[in-house]
């Protein structure tokens, strides 16, 4: 391997460990869902996560806007929402020469980090509005396009326990979303670390690690990262194997399974296992670093039927049965050629 692409992935791995110990100080535990946001954020993805109230979504959002140095803005998405509300509108003013004109109010998506908070209690109408953002990194209002601001991420929370008055997101929303992550409660030792540290009235204070300008040069470090035959066809038979129609497909998919996931699960499965080798300092990517990244690359991706509902059959049970039978690709082996 070339020095500076080895010492540049010795950067990348202190870089990571900087972050974590930087989010250290703010939050307790969460180190996989950390992980998984700056899986995200190296490889140009979106993060959805899910969790009930008080397991501190929205402080982990904000404490890595801080230690990144990067534009944050937070939309709390409520019923009333208005699409302008997000992308911004054009107003009427009037010049220094008398002559009306309208000039274009950017709204809140225009920064390196949105914040989508309990993205479920707008309707369908304003989720759209960060379709085009989300996929395009570009807005259009009237006849004009606006290119939003590089590095660009939309990190959405969503609370799991409460229904009324919230709007589900369509497939076609849940499918921008790289990773559909799970925050879940602590331990019985973080519990009583986050009880200890947030009773005293002291705040604690992050120092910036990253530059917008560093993030960029990471983000196309990752997407350099090699990936072997053996891996991406791996990758092809995982997807695959969540279609019920599919040859491919196991009998727990064909029975629980209405519909599976589409190739740009696949395209996410690869590139968050590039930023999962790049960040441990490694130039190749490993199928295991395909595994730590299946759930919530394909969970979103998944849906299961009435059956599966009824014998307690979630999509993170499938992706786990399939994790343990979908076999790796033997590896190729050279012959040696008669003289």
């Amino acid at each position: 391997m070339a020095d500076p692409i080895r010492k540049a992935l010795d950067e990348f791995a202190e870089s990571r460990k900087n972050l974590l110990e930087q989010l250290g100080k703010v939050i307790v535990g969460q180190n996989e869902v950390v992980d998984q946001i700056l899986a995200a954020i190296f490889t140009r993805g979106h993060c959805l996560l899910v969790g009930v109230p008080g397991l501190a979504k929205t402080l982990i959002v904000s404490s890595i806007s801080r230690i990144l140095d990067l534009a944050f803005k937070r939309v709390q998405f409520t019923p009333d929402l208005m699409p302008s509300d997000i992308i911004g509108t054009n107003v009427l003013e009037e010049n220094e020469q008398g002559q009306r004109e309208f000039r274009f109010v950017q709204g809140p998506i225009f920064a390196n980090l949105v914040l989508a908070d309990e993205i479920n209690r707008t309707p369908p109408k304003t989720q759209a509005a960060l379709l085009q953002a989300m996929q395009e990194r570009e807005v259009t209002v009237g006849q004009t396009t606006y290119k939003l601001p590089e590095p660009f991420f939309v990190i959405a929370t969503q609370n799991p326990i409460e229904q009324e008055g919230t709007y589900p997101l369509p497939e076609a929303q849940l499918d921008r979303f790289m990773f559909n992550v799970k925050i879940d409660y602590p331990t019985l030792a973080e519990e009583e670390k986050i009880l200890s540290a947030t009773t005293k009235g002291e705040t604690a204070s992050v120092e910036k690690v990253l530059s917008s300008r560093a993030i960029l040069n990471l983000q196309k470090l990752v997407q350099s990262v090699p990936t072997s035959d053996q891996v991406i066809k791996y990758v092809a038979r995982l997807v695959r194997s969540t279609r019920p129609n599919s040859a491919e497909a196991s009998e727990i998919v064909k029975e629980m399974v209405d519909w599976g996931a589409g190739p740009r699960a696949g395209q996410n499965l690869i590139m968050g296992g590039k930023a999962i080798a790049a960040m441990d300092g490694r130039f190749t990517v490993a199928i295991d670093d395909i595994r730590k990244v299946a759930i919530p690359v394909l969970r979103h991706r998944i849906s299961t039927n009435f059956q599966a509902s009824a014998e307690g059959i979630s999509p993170d049970d499938v992706i786990r049965r399939l994790l343990e039978t979908v076999p790796e690709p033997e590896i190729a082996k050279y012959q040696k050629r008669r003289g």
